[in-house]
């Protein structure tokens, strides 16, 4: 300290002066360069919030708009992902009971196999299907590479996982794969989570189980593991994380807040409704706040709307819960729209023959609770008969951003078990492009204001829009708690909005950036202009 008051001393008035600004330039660039984190209506702080167009809870406030769903497209190169040839672990299906992922640069898929061309009483035969593994540079490609970690028709040159358990059963999946990527857990063991179903005999399940229900042949179980790297597994504990209670066919795994989520699927008798009387297949969710121990009680996550009125739709169900893509502040998902078939199969056919199923959008803000924006919408629908998705339609948890897409691949599902075309697909929409706003009425104003949010750090707007203009530009303002115009970002200091994009900056005329009022309570008020052709799908408070 003194030697630096010495030097300061002998500097000129004028060095002391440039020191003391480039101190202070340098501190205001590090401030600058602070992540931001916001919360969006007291949820969680996250690094980006987004505001889709289909959530009425994060977007409450509408004058005059509508809400468009809009439908996928489907690949034409589909199904990307196909079964093996004949001795391959995934010879008989190839199916996205799993998980797509980008990490590190790549596409990565985890899935299930079938090595057995045929159905055995409704299930694989050993109750077995192997959790399989690929990779792709774009999503539409896959390779299968050679682990070299479990044996199989006499050498390990397969994509199988490997399992590790002490008992024995609980390493075998046979249905529904969720994989889950925890980069901020600090020990690295376990930063590749999953949750699977596997069906262990009575026998080997530690804990017994409830009364609720008839016994079945195994236990439906929900199984854990976690992973250093995606391929080699180790089961967490030593019996399943739903031993002491019924049955669950878990479909899904994320985080959200301070626990970790499993949400799957229950029919009745082990699922009823709010009175007590039958329902089918409806979503349940289980939580955790440390992986290791899970909640006994669970929570109702979604019916369909034809299951809860007085006298249910026939036929409508809630097939395997969701798959569900975590964007922070809220849980966008797809779950199987179940139509029973028109009638019940002859003698010696399939149980479920003529079942049909396509893929519709639901979303949560507190994961627990998911809703279903426009009821029966297909985000994914099945093919048209004789295309090779034409039967019944599987989610998985499988959704990515990549440019100006979003990628989500999927599964078809021959219900009358003969494992017709039971391979994986892709289906693209416009980036984050589930649906949009527009206006309803001619000649009538229109415009949105979000739910208040809390800002901390650098942060900045923006907005996925098609058809602006200079000429009809979208106007953007910032509003307080109290919804009131802030100043400076208000009126004649309003944001225009005049390219299209799916993330086009909000630039504050004022100050010429993006930039949000750090440690504000705000909302956003979303003008459009006097066109019926303006669609916003979705804004963004992020770094």
């Amino acid at each position: 300290m003194l030697a630096s008051q010495f030097c300061c001393v002998r500097r000129t008035r004028h060095s002391c002066l440039s020191i003391l600004f480039l101190s202070v330039l340098m501190n205001g660039i590090l401030l600058a360069q602070t992540p931001g984190h916001v919360s969006v209506a007291r949820g969680p702080e996250v690094e980006e919030a987004v505001f889709f167009s289909f959530d009425d809870h994060a977007i409450p406030w509408r004058n005059n708009l509508q809400f468009t769903p809009v439908t996928a497209e489907k690949h034409p190169a589909n199904p990307v992902l196909r079964r093996g040839p004949e001795g391959a672990p995934d010879h008989g299906h190839a199916i996205l009971y799993g998980s797509v992922m980008y990490i590190d640069g790549k596409f990565r898929m985890w899935y299930l196999g079938m090595f057995e061309t045929a159905i055995k009483s409704g299930q694989a035969p050993g109750w077995w299907r192997p959790m399989c593994y690929a990779e792709s540079d774009d999503g539409i490609h896959w390779t299968k590479p050679k682990l070299n970690l479990v044996e199989f028709n006499g050498n390990k040159q397969n994509n199988i996982c490997l399992i590790k358990s002490e008992v024995p059963a609980l390493a075998k999946v046979n249905d529904f794969l969720s994989v889950l990527y925890d980069a901020n857990d600090p020990d690295p063991k376990r930063r590749y989570k999953c949750a699977y179903i596997a069906h262990p005999p009575f026998a080997d399940v530690r804990g017994g189980r409830s009364k609720i229900g008839p016994d079945e042949r195994r236990w439906g179980a929900l199984v854990c593991a976690t992973s250093a790297d995606g391929l080699t597994w180790d089961v967490v504990g030593d019996r399943p994380m739903n031993a002491g209670g019924e049955r669950f066919e878990v479909s899904s795994l994320y985080q959200f807040g301070n626990f970790y989520y499993a949400n799957g699927q229950l029919i009745s008798p082990w699922s009823w409704r709010m009175d007590g009387s039958d329902v089918g297949r409806v979503m349940l969710a289980y939580r955790s706040a440390d992986f290791d121990h899970w909640s006994r009680a669970k929570a109702l996550s979604f019916a369909r709307p034809g299951q809860l009125t007085a006298t249910p739709i026939l036929g409508q169900q809630t097939h395997m819960g969701a798959g569900i893509w975590n964007r922070g502040n809220v849980l966008v998902g797809l779950y199987g729209m179940w139509q029973d078939a028109p009638q019940k199969p002859e003698n010696g056919e399939h149980w479920n023959k003529g079942v049909t199923i396509d893929l519709g959008l639901v979303v949560s803000n507190d994961g627990i609770h998911f809703r279903e924006p426009v009821p029966d919408h297909p985000v994914i629908a099945r093919g048209k008969q004789g295309e090779w998705d034409d039967i019944a339609l599987l989610q998985g948890h499988a959704f990515v951003n990549r440019g100006d897409k979003t990628l989500m691949w999927y599964s078809h599902w021959d219900t009358g078990g003969k494992l017709k075309n039971m391979e994986i697909g892709l289906a693209t929409l416009r980036r984050d492009g589930f649906g949009y706003l527009s206006r309803k009425i001619k000649d009538n104003a229109s415009h949105f204001v979000t739910a208040p949010f809390e800002t901390s750090g650098t942060l900045k707007l923006f907005v996925n829009v098609e058809s602006v203009s200079e000429a009809a530009p979208l106007i953007i303002e910032l509003l307080d708690e109290f919804d009131r115009p802030l100043p400076g970002y208000s009126g004649a200091e309003a944001a225009r909005v005049t390219n299209a994009g799916t993330r086009s900056p909000v630039v504050w005329p004022a100050r010429q950036n993006s930039q949000l009022p750090d440690q504000k309570k705000l909302a956003v008020r979303v003008t459009f202009p006097d066109t019926d052709t303006t669609k916003v799908y979705a804004l963004y408070v992020g770094n």
